[in-house]
């Protein structure tokens, strides 16, 4: 199984990636997690987008979504069009959603191009990955993911506050990789996002092997992040996640 961060800028694309959207490979399957807004140019650094086999997304905030606007022109009107119909896994409300920002009442609307399965919490077979899926802490319907392949499995909380549900399905992971938006300080918004140290004792109590922060906001100093994740008491390595970065766990 490999992983490849796509983009990993928390709220809005930053100058150095765009935002949230991970790549997983296996077996000849590639799965996308998330597509937020400045993905879709990334993503044709790794693959065509037009190979693509699924798709799951943790919430409809701009951030994790958007760029399923412009990827449903690629399906829509690429030079094979029509392609089959992609399976996306993806919170009850996606499509209107999705639709409502593509904001094109006369052209086809996403469901012709996608074919939305409404999220729950359990584990789902997409391809050769086994999918566990498990709401998070966030003001929206939201969904960490567990992407297991062959024994090895890959941890992502999307956006949440603390959360025992996302100890739970990162327990003994391989690799979590964890959002980091505030930094360690006073005046937080409660119930929103973790700090890099709230993370790292995240990845402590699960037993993680390996943590890596994402989610990163780029107004903030991510030497701040990865500082405030030392705090942790999380004792495996850590990573402050980059656009292109890629990881194999055989």
């Amino acid at each position: 199984m490999k992983l490849t961060i796509v983009g990993c800028s928390g709220s809005f694309p930053g100058p150095s990636g765009p935002s949230s959207c991970y790549l997983f490979e296996a077996d000849g399957f590639r799965l996308l997690v998330d597509f937020g807004n400045g993905s879709l140019g990334a993503l044709q650094r790794h693959v065509s987008p037009f190979e693509v086999d699924a798709i799951c997304l943790s919430h409809l905030h701009a951030d994790h979504c958007l760029d399923m606007c412009g990827y449903h022109v690629v399906r829509s009107y690429g030079p094979g069009a029509p392609y089959p119909r992609l399976p996306v896994y993806a919170p009850s409300m996606a499509a209107p959603r999705l639709n409502a920002a593509y904001g094109m009442p006369h052209e086809p609307k996403m469901e012709n191009a996608f074919d939305f399965t409404a999220l729950s919490p359990g584990t789902y077979d997409i391809g050769p990955f086994q999918v566990t899926a498990a709401l998070m802490n966030h003001p929206v319907e939201t969904y960490g993911f567990r992407v297991a392949h062959n024994g090895r499995s890959v941890t992502y909380s999307a956006d949440t506050a603390e959360c025992d549900e996302l100890i739970g399905l990162a327990a003994d992971t391989d690799l979590l990789l964890c959002e980091a938006s505030f930094l360690d300080e006073p005046g937080n918004p409660p119930g929103l996002h973790l700090t890099g140290r709230q993370a790292a004792e995240h990845a402590a109590k699960a037993g993680a092997g390996k943590l890596v922060l994402t989610h990163l906001v780029p107004w903030h100093d991510e030497r701040r992040v990865r500082a405030d994740a030392d705090r942790g008491g999380y004792s495996g390595e850590i990573e402050l996640a980059r656009s292109g970065a890629v990881y194999d766990l055989g």
